[in-house]
């Protein structure tokens, strides 16, 4: 949706999550900017020939940490933006120093005042390319940056660069809109700046954690699900785990087919790590599998310092789980009883939901703007599949 920025031409996209709540405060930040954002099913047209405003306020970045995204497109096509910090996050800290490391290097001015970021680009107003070379992976610093060589003068070299599917899928969409980018999915990003970049048209790519939280859900509660229009190579660190566990998990075209073919799944050990290691996004619900697995599991988080805060919910509904520093050790129980509980942030909000499904009783889970932030319509999904499940409203 940033990528709209660099251009006065429209973008449209297929396959877009509509429904979602980061996608209406991305929208309400867009439309602040002055785009016209038009939505049509899993459709959407954004349109930013008259931007009006290159400040993005703190009211709306406060919201959705990603908001930081408009930062470099701004920045390379108008020579100026001004974008509010996007401040602390419940599951760790997540600073932009590498972001604004990295513009600065490309010859930006940027200050710091009163929480936001003020950023002017060089005499001229074009950004100007350079050798990158962030000091850890970084999605989002990648993504802002290869946004901003589009439209650098010359050539920028990205070293250490994320690798995700999502980095190859936005790099996929910019080639489309003119850009020249080179070594999408490998460590070392090469883009040589045009002057000007025109609309396009682009499907966005399934939703791998999504398709990951319905494979694990189907682990858990047993059954077989088809899971529409979804790509397991985007997750072939889970599948050989997965397949360890007990599961087995079939590409069918564009739709994945799952099932679990045990009694009962086995316990095993997981380290989250940078792409293509096992996705930090996943951890939790990893976790709410393992309390009911066979045998004792290990959970690792090397990404993110303070993800572990499902782990007392799910202890209130019977789990054996022991934290020690960034590690946790589950030992599977019997059965989990269902309990009032609270969710702390989107991963571990949806964990909780699953492990409500194969929990004794009712389980009530507060807090659900959370899981709302990156579901489209779970309730639903999960309803046509069997579960017992709604919203209060």
């Amino acid at each position: 949706m940033c990528a709209a920025l660099l251009s006065d031409e429209s973008l449209h996209f297929e396959n877009s999550p509509n429904a979602l709540r980061d996608m209406h405060s991305q929208t309400e930040l867009l439309e602040h900017l002055g785009c016209v954002i038009k939505r049509e099913g899993n459709l959407m047209a954004i349109s930013a020939n008259n931007i009006t405003s290159q400040t993005a306020p703190y009211d709306i970045v406060r919201k959705m940490r990603g908001s930081i995204l408009v930062l470099g497109p701004l920045l390379a096509r108008f020579g100026q933006a001004k974008v509010s910090l996007p401040g602390g996050c419940a599951i760790g800290t997540r600073p932009v120093d590498m972001h604004i490391k990295a513009l600065e290097e490309m010859g930006a001015t940027i200050i710091l005042e009163n929480g936001y970021i003020n950023a002017t680009a060089p005499a001229g107003g074009k950004l100007q390319g350079a050798k990158i070379l962030f000091p850890k992976v970084s999605v989002g610093a990648t993504e802002n940056l290869m946004m901003a060589a589009t439209l650098a003068k010359g050539e920028t070299l990205l070293a250490n660069a994320a690798r995700e599917p999502e980095i190859i899928d936005l790099g996929e969409c910019l080639i489309k809109m003119g850009a020249k980018i080179e070594g999408l999915g490998t460590e070392t990003i090469r883009i040589e700046g045009i002057p000007y970049m025109n609309g396009a048209n682009h499907s966005i790519l399934p939703d791998r954690i999504e398709t990951g939280t319905y494979i694990i859900a189907a682990g858990m509660t047993g059954g077989t699900l088809k899971l529409k229009n979804a790509c397991i190579e985007h997750l072939s660190a889970m599948m050989g785990l997965l397949s360890q566990a007990g599961m087995e998990i079939d590409q069918d075209g564009t739709d994945v087919i799952v099932h679990r073919n045990v009694l009962r799944l086995n316990g095993i050990d997981i380290m989250t790590e940078p792409y293509p290691g096992f996705p930090t996004d996943l951890q939790a619900q990893f976790m709410a599998m393992l309390t009911l697995a066979n045998g004792a599991g290990m959970v690792t988080e090397t990404i993110f310092e303070n993800r572990f805060m499902h782990v007392p919910e799910l202890a209130r509904m019977g789990a054996d789980i022991t934290v020690q520093g960034n590690s946790a050790i589950i030992r599977g129980v019997n059965k989990l009883k269902g309990a009032e509980v609270m969710a702390t942030d989107l991963r571990a909000s949806v964990a909780l939901v699953l492990a409500g499904l194969v929990a004794e009783g009712e389980t009530v889970v507060n807090r659900i703007y959370h899981l709302e932030r990156g579901y489209e319509n779970i309730v639903g999904k999960l309803s046509a599949c069997g579960a017992q499940i709604r919203k209060i409203i």
